[in-house]
This record gives structure tokens, C-alpha cells and sequence, in this order.
């Protein structure tokens, strides 16, 4: 897969447009995040839902203040036009995909990023360790489970997992290294038999593109930054922006300055 020589190189051609698609496997070495943008009034209610639910909503940054778009903590940032693919939801209900929100972009929004499975996918390939979806060219897969998550306010609703498949001495490993990442998904949520978490389907996946599983391998799950995109749904605040699925904001911080000792 293509990669860019840095994170600022990949934000300034998401920024002109030229780049608008997937960012896994770009700019190697850096945290990517999920973002989750809402009103003010909405914030406090959502900060809680991550902090209630570490696992799919680590929470990394926040804007310093409503109206800020920037970001300073994770690089030079524009939150306006620096996420290849953006998801406007109105009353809950996803009403457009655009490239670029400066023309959204109101004096009371607050934006939250997320922790991201592509950075702790880097760790499982430095390992020696296949990442299936990387291996083939897609996007990783994704589904809606059956495990709910702990409500805060309005915001509540159904856990959504990544799968990455493992025979199952590399499923221990996988296990192993990426609980030294807790702020991006840390370890696994489950493995083996999808049906326990309500998944009936791997090859259909709700996000995301189908992987090969070979025989002998299990599915390996992770807690996944779409749940927001969930939790919103059953909120339905009037008026909310999420990056579409797979398409994140590249940060300037190190994958490394993430990993627990």
C-alpha cells in the first residue's frame, strides 16, 4: 500500500483534496484517530460515555475550546478539511459524506479524537505478525455486536468490533502486545465463535470490507472507534460529525509515545 513520508504531507494532500480515501497504511509511525465533533451543550454528556467506556472510545484530544478546529496536542491541525471523509449526522440519522466542513463548521462545536486499531496494527507487524486486512488492501472489517455499552446521558447503544484473523498462537501474541496500547483499543474483546457477540456473518461486515479467514485461524476482536457513530445514532443529538469509517486523522504523535511499559 501507498504511504506518505510524513503526517503532514498526508494532512496537506487530504487538504487539497488529492487524498480522500482509507489511511490505513499511511504515514507509518503515527497515531491515527477517530473524531467524534458535537455541540457544546452535547460535550459533557459525551465526554463521559469514553470515559465510561475506555475500550472503543479512548480519548486522546479534545478541543481547548468550542469553535477551536485546531488541535495542537497531535500536530498542526485544521479539523475542518484534515479528515480525508466526513459523516454529518442530523437527528442521529447520517444525512451526507463530504470531503471538507468549513462550510458546517459553527462557533459552539467541540471535537473529540479517538484512539484508532491502526496504530496498534503497526505493533502487530513489527512483531512478524499478518494483519489481514493490510495484506489485502482494504479496509479493515467491521461489525455491530451485541454487547452494550455503558450509557451516559442520551448517549448509549451496541458495541462495534474489528476483526483481524489468527491462528491461535498469534492470537495470543496479538493479545499480548496490544495490551501495552490501552489508548488505542488496547486487547482484544473476544475471539473465536462470532455468534457469542451477536455477529452472524463475518464475510458481511456492517464497516469496512470482508477478509479472508483461513482454516485454522480465529477471529480476533477489538473494540472499535465507529461505536461512537452508534452511540450517536441512539442520542440523536440535532446536529453531529464523525469521520466516515477508515478514513482518520493522521496525527504527528508517535505510535511509541502511546505504548504502556
Amino acid at each position: 500500500m501507498s504511504s506518505t513520508p510524513s503526517p503532514q504531507a498526508l494532512r496537506t494532500s487530504i487538504r487539497s483534496g488529492e487524498h480522500g480515501g482509507n489511511t490505513s497504511g499511511y504515514a507509518p509511525g503515527f497515531v491515527q484517530c477517530n473524531i467524534v465533533i458535537l455541540p457544546a451543550d452535547w460535550a459533557n454528556d459525551f465526554l463521559r460515555f469514553c470515559q465510561l467506556n475506555p475500550k472503543p472510545c479512548p480519548l486522546i484530544a479534545a478541543s481547548a475550546a468550542p469553535g477551536d478546529p485546531t488541535l495542537p496536542p497531535l500536530g498542526d491541525i485544521d479539523i475542518r478539511t484534515d479528515v480525508p471523509s466526513y459523516r454529518v449526522f442530523r437527528d442521529g440519522e447520517m444525512t451526507e459524506e463530504i470531503a471538507d466542513i468549513s462550510q458546517l463548521w459553527r462557533d459552539d462545536l467541540v471535537t473529540f479524537a479517538l484512539g484508532c486499531s491502526f496504530s496498534f496494527e503497526e505493533a502487530l507487524l513489527a512483531d512478524g505478525l499478518e494483519v489481514r486486512n493490510v495484506t489485502e488492501g482494504v479496509n479493515v472489517p467491521m461489525y455491530r455486536t451485541s454487547t452494550e455499552c455503558t450509557p451516559a446521558g442520551p448517549f448509549a447503544g451496541k458495541m462495534v468490533v474489528s476483526m483481524r484473523p489468527f491462528k491461535a498462537a498469534d492470537a495470543i501474541r496479538a493479545v499480548q502486545i496490544c495490551t501495552r496500547f490501552p489508548s488505542v483499543h488496547g486487547a482484544p474483546v473476544h475471539l473465536g465463535d462470532p455468534g457469542l457477540i451477536g455477529i452472524e456473518q463475518l464475510d458481511l461486515p456492517d464497516y469496512g470490507d470482508a477478509v479472508t479467514v483461513r482454516e485454522q485461524e480465529l477471529p480476533v476482536f477489538w473494540a472499535c472507534g465507529v461505536t461512537p457513530q452508534v452511540a450517536l445514532e441512539a442520542a440523536r443529538p440535532p446536529f453531529a460529525i464523525t469521520h466516515s469509517p477508515g478514513c482518520m486523522l493522521v496525527t504527528d504523535l508517535r505510535n511509541s509515545q502511546l505504548a504502556v511499559l
